[in-house]
């Protein structure tokens, strides 16, 4: 069974260094038989331990170890259950089969009362994905080859078509039902969605020097902004909270500085708030929601006209 010693043996193993029986033995205060018996029980519950013998030989654990066991509490581990629970609504979560592996096999292994608390919270709590879920299969294999600082290999689908890019991955962020992989490509950083990136590979060639996702996103984006402000009505005020880039809203009204380039954007964005919101400032997004307001009225007027 495993003690505590067995357990201080798997992480001392786990650090990658090589250690005779004897050191191990000396280290634990034990004999060299115990700590055979020791390591041989290791191997038995799936420690994929390496012997090296002769002078200079010894222990190590391989890659793709097992990592030590769980040790809970019952509250600890009524919450990892409810996080899981949570994660199931990010699709493609980077090295997702966790999730399935602490369903299964650590529940099994829980007190039946424990077991019994799991499942009347199941029947009282739950959790909504509001966003549309957008595979992305990609995702561990793009997080590696940022750790990496590998370049990457895709097709990547875009208004344009399908084109064949190469570059190198800072990270993944996940916002609002999608992926986002910012990546270095012929020295700009550009952003791609994961769901629209096919046949990942990772290359050969790697980049010391790339910057990490945490310090692209610390730096500060000096594109040209302009003043927006927006006045909802009441319930377009209580809706648009919902909404992250909305959050700041006071007496029904929004401002911020809203870089240009993203005007068109905004101008879509705001489509779906229909007569609940009204463009204040600037004059062009003013113009741009209602450039497609009109093109959307037009289009059921054409459905009039054959109708009548």
């Amino acid at each position: 069974m495993m003690n505590g010693r067995r357990l201080a043996l798997m992480q001392i193993l786990d650090s990658r260094k090589k250690y005779t029986a004897r050191e191990l033995a000396e280290r634990f205060g034990v004999s060299m038989r115990t700590i055979q018996r020791d390591l041989d029980y290791l191997q038995t519950i799936g420690v994929p331990l390496y012997a090296e013998v002769g002078a200079g030989g010894g222990y190590r654990a391989l890659p793709n170890r097992l990592m030590p066991p769980l040790q809970l509490n019952q509250s600890e581990a009524l919450g990892l259950f409810m996080l899981l629970q949570l994660l199931e609504l990010v699709p493609d979560f980077p090295y997702g089969e966790i999730r399935s592996h602490l369903a299964d096999h650590y529940y099994s292994s829980l007190p039946l009362d424990t077991k019994e608390q799991i499942d009347r919270i199941g029947d009282h709590l739950a959790f909504i994905q509001r966003a549309a879920v957008i595979p992305a299969p990609w995702t561990t294999l793009i997080l590696e080859a940022a750790m990496e600082k590998r370049r990457l290999s895709f097709d990547y689908s875009s208004s344009g078509g399908i084109k064949i890019t190469q570059a190198f991955p800072l990270g993944l962020y996940y916002e609002q039902g999608c992926w986002y992989v910012p990546a270095l490509k012929d020295e700009r950083t550009l952003l791609y969605r994961a769901d629209r990136m096919h046949n990942v590979c990772k290359l050969d060639a790697t980049l010391p020097e790339l910057q990490t996702m945490k310090e692209w996103m610390k730096q500060e984006d000096d594109r040209e902004r302009v003043q927006v402000s927006l006045q909802f009505t009441p319930f377009g005020a209580r809706v648009a909270q919902t909404d992250p880039d909305y959050d700041l809203i006071t007496d029904d009204r929004w401002e911020g500085l809203v870089p240009h380039q993203e005007l068109p954007f905004l101008a879509r964005k705001l489509l779906r708030f229909g007569p609940e919101v009204r463009v204040l400032q600037p004059p062009a997004l003013r113009s741009l929601v209602a450039g497609l307001l009109r093109q959307a009225a037009e289009q059921y007027a054409h459905d009039e006209d054959v109708t009548s």
